[in-house]
């Protein structure tokens, strides 16, 4: 295997050091295991761990961050617990940096701007925008700019300053303007692999040790729903067209 990408050339992997892991994750493949028992991207980069460095025993994948299941993009995992714990209190902080791309339904009202609203988890795993009096309810702050408007939908650029539970989903939803695709949150209609039109772009930390900024950002994949769109890759969007691959 070769230790350049991850199982597949297709399948990139943006960084890794003796401290960090920062890998690819397609839309549909779980972050962390849950009661399905399908096999996760924290698994996975386990037993890559395993077979490129050759490691006896367990191995160690500390996961310090989530992105939803029909979400791409980046994400973080720590090779360290030290590591693990100083990256995870960046994400506490908010001095790790989150940014996104979405399309979302209908045309935004102004070109840029903040939303800021209370969310509550409901027990059927969703979430929903409440009054800040609500108990259990949690902030939920965030920044965009419109990059273009084509076709009845809107393109945005978000950077995520908390982290709640489908955050991102929820926000838009309230005011109007869903996720392509998100019909949990009221998209009109799925895309083809039921991925949703969210995509964690780049992510941006310190190095948990040397201390150094560091930079991490994927390129959207080639099928991703815009129109005049100029990034394109051959990253693929949705998880089976890489699960076939696996070992």
């Amino acid at each position: 295997m070769n230790g350049d990408y991850f199982f597949h050339p297709s399948w990139p992997i943006f960084y890794r050091d003796n401290h960090l892991l920062v890998v690819y994750k397609p839309a549909g493949l779980l972050v962390q295991a849950d009661e399905t028992e399908e096999i996760s991207l924290l698994e996975l980069g386990k037993l890559w761990l395993k077979d490129v460095y050759k490691k006896p025993g367990r191995v160690f994948l500390g996961m310090v961050h989530r992105l939803d299941r029909p979400v791409a993009g980046v994400v973080l995992f720590c090779r360290t617990s030290k590591a693990a714990s100083r990256i995870s209190e960046q994400f506490r902080t908010g001095t790790a940096e989150k940014y996104y791309l979405a399309v979302l339904e209908g045309e935004l009202k102004k070109k840029s701007g903040s939303l800021v609203h209370f969310i509550e988890r409901r027990e059927n795993r969703s979430s929903l925008v409440v009054s800040g009096k609500a108990t259990g309810a949690q902030e939920a702050r965030l920044s965009f700019t419109v990059l273009d408007f084509a076709q009845g939908r809107t393109f945005v650029r978000i950077k995520l300053q908390t982290g709640r539970r489908h955050q991102i989903r929820v926000q838009f939803a309230h005011m109007g303007h869903p996720v392509v695709g998100d019909l949990r949150y009221g998209a009109p209609a799925p895309l083809p692999q039921k991925q949703i039109a969210l995509f964690a772009k780049e992510l941006i930390v310190n190095h948990p040790v040397r201390g150094e900024k560091l930079r991490f950002e994927s390129p959207l994949p080639c099928a991703w729903p815009w129109p005049t769109l100029e990034e394109r890759s051959c990253l693929p969007w949705d998880w089976r067209e890489l699960e076939t691959y696996l070992p």
